[in-house]
């Protein structure tokens, strides 16, 4: 089959790729936009779903909401309160004469949230209810549902939820929802519970009031997956390890694969006023991707068409589109634009290969050569910046031996200890690793210690601060060792002959995108035309190498991006501005 394709007319080669390529293409369209629509309806109906199951429970969580404060407004009220008092003083005579006075506070809050199906208040001395709800006599707090909740209950707990279960306390056996409360009352009292019964039907119709039209269903369960409404349906239990993909989080979705195959879409939210209770809401992935499987017919008949057409009218553009000699004049115009990463390919061996195969040999021999310029320009740079850092002054390190010398030979063996470790962190933070940059706060901390070690080389000459004022900018990157030399010329020149104390204030700043750090001393200072022979690099004397350094240092990694400014007055000081982007370039040098 290859070598009948080979020896085959140009023409022909040509049309034969051009319906092989059709296909090719309008086969990765076809499954791109099928797999592009298909995970865009999943994270709309996600979205869409979650945003249902958050409105919903935020519906749920102020209906509830409200019910507790209507009992605390109750249990805040005079006739309640003086309840709690016959009960601690165990006045079981006085019990008919309470019942009538807390009547008018049990109308209020029944009125008040008509969601409450019941409401009863036990205590040791007896029960208290509405006068029109018809208590059932046969039944005794202590053997209701509710209590046995009460006595499973860990203390210590102030609210108790109740599921779904049927009111065992009045006439009316309602499904209901309950919630008990311990009366905020001091001394507590023990045995002493306000049980409101909810109507479970009016919170029912709540979540299904916030449904769409669609396949999304919701329920609520509690954290172990049983329902918390005693009338709906819940999932069946061979598939309770959904419930161990929740555990204890507040709100998320997944996916779910059930036993029997059947792919869902799940999504869940714990309510806030009780976490132990987890609205989820599901949908079928088969029925949400159904309109997925439509388009996908669709696509392929216009595949189908697409390719018919591509048969009839391919023969009549092969001799006008697949020319060689087209294609590689193509090709060299895209090199032209700088696209030096195209290449010519064909398997046959006639001239026109030829000259493409020597046009890729040029290209490749082009990108070796510019590859190796980049090469050589990269470490060049890199030497250029180590060879200046080399210039940093070593009669500091002589001063700093010497002086831990002395101070060992006469026993000051806390200073010397101290100038030790700042000597190893003042080399550890400059050397760093290797790397040319480091960090705001790996910066200062090397310049204090050349600070703490020059206090103790020289007591008593310079007293320094430094002013920091965001301590986000610690983790801004700066070139390394750009404070240190400035620090070295105002000890070094500065204070030569000072007869004051001197004072170093290092200050950094953010302004504008630019990173400013600022070095000022109160030296003796520096005449205006010493200082543009500095700034021009004239002044050959030693106290300029530092700057030079710097400046050097700054234009060969910043570019013209980072600027140095001087400003000094005889007897009065010397301030070194270095300002430089809080970002680098992404064309930057990468050590």
């Amino acid at each position: 089959m290859r070598r009948l394709f080979r020896r085959m007319s140009l023409k022909k080669r040509l049309w034969v790729s051009f319906i092989l390529l059709t296909v090719i293409c309008i086969s990765a369209t076809g499954s791109y936009v099928s797999v592009f629509f298909s995970n865009q309806m999943k994270t709309q109906a996600t979205k869409t779903s979650q945003d249902t199951l958050n409105k919903t429970a935020q519906v749920f969580d102020e209906r509830l909401r409200h019910i507790v404060v209507s009992i605390y407004t109750f249990m805040m009220g005079e006739p309640f309160q003086q309840l709690m008092m016959d009960v601690q003083a165990n006045k079981r005579s006085n019990y008919y004469n309470q019942l009538s006075r807390i009547q008018t506070s049990f109308a209020q809050m029944l009125l008040t949230e008509q969601s409450i199906e019941s409401v009863i208040v036990h205590t040791p001395i007896g029960d208290f209810y509405p006068s029109e709800s018809r208590r059932n006599r046969d039944v005794i707090f202590a053997d209701t549902e509710i209590q046995k909740r009460i006595t499973e209950a860990q203390d210590p707990w102030n609210t108790l939820w109740i599921p779904g279960h049927q009111d065992e306390l009045f006439n009316k056996r309602s499904n209901v929802l309950s919630l008990v409360i311990r009366p905020l009352f001091d001394p507590p009292q023990p045995g002493v519970y306000v049980v409101v019964n909810i109507r479970e039907d009016v919170l029912l119709d709540m979540i299904q009031a916030n449904l769409q039209e669609g396949s999304l269903r919701q329920f609520l369960v509690d954290r172990s997956g049983r329902p918390v409404f005693s009338s709906s349906s819940i999932l069946e239990e061979a598939d309770r390890l959904l419930y161990e993909q929740i555990e204890s989080s507040d709100k998320g979705h997944f996916e779910y694969t059930f036993h029997d195959g059947t792919h869902y879409m799940i999504n869940y939210k714990a309510l806030e006023m009780n976490p132990g209770w987890v609205l989820i809401g599901y949908q079928s992935k088969s029925e949400l991707l159904a309109p997925v499987r439509h388009m996908n017919w669709t696509l392929l008949t216009i595949m189908g068409i697409c390719i018919a057409l591509a048969l009839v009218i391919s023969s009549m553009l092969s001799g006008l589109l697949l020319k060689p000699l087209y294609k590689l004049r193509s090709l060299m115009l895209k090199v032209e634009q700088n696209h030096l990463n195209v290449r010519f390919e064909s398997v046959f061996e006639d001239e026109i290969s030829q000259v493409g195969h020597r046009f890729n040999r040029m290209l490749e021999q082009i990108g070796e050569l510019i590859e190796e310029v980049k090469l050589s320009e990269r470490e060049k740079r890199k030497s250029e910046i180590k060879a200046l850092q080399a210039q940093i002054d070593p009669h500091f390190l002589y001063n700093t031996l010497n002086t831990i010398y002395w101070k060992s030979q006469l026993e000051e063996h806390k200073e010397v200890s101290e100038m030790i470790v700042s000597l190893s962190l003042l080399f550890r933070l400059g050397l760093n690793n290797g790397q040319e940059i480091t960090t705001l706060q790996q910066e200062l901390d090397h310049v204090t210690q050349y600070l703490n070690l020059q206090a103790m080389c020289y007591p008593d000459l310079f007293q320094y601060e430094l002013v920091l004022s965001d301590d986000q900018l610690l983790k801004v990157p700066v070139l390394k060792i750009l404070l240190q030399p400035l620090v070295e010329n105002a000890i070094l020149h500065g204070f030569q002959g000072l007869s004051r104390q001197g004072c170093i204030r290092i200050e950094v700043q953010a302004s504008a995108g630019m990173l400013i750090m600022t070095v000022s001393d109160n030296g003796c200072g520096m005449t205006e035309a010493l200082v543009e022979r500095v700034l021009n690099d004239q002044d050959r004397v030693r106290s300029s190498y530092a700057l030079s350094n710097v400046r050097t240092r700054l234009s060969l990694y910043y570019d013209n991006k980072a600027s140095i400014k001087i400003s000094s007055k005889v007897n009065v000081g010397t301030s070194v501005q270095i300002t430089i982007p809080l970002a680098r370039g992404e064309d930057d040098e990468r050590d």
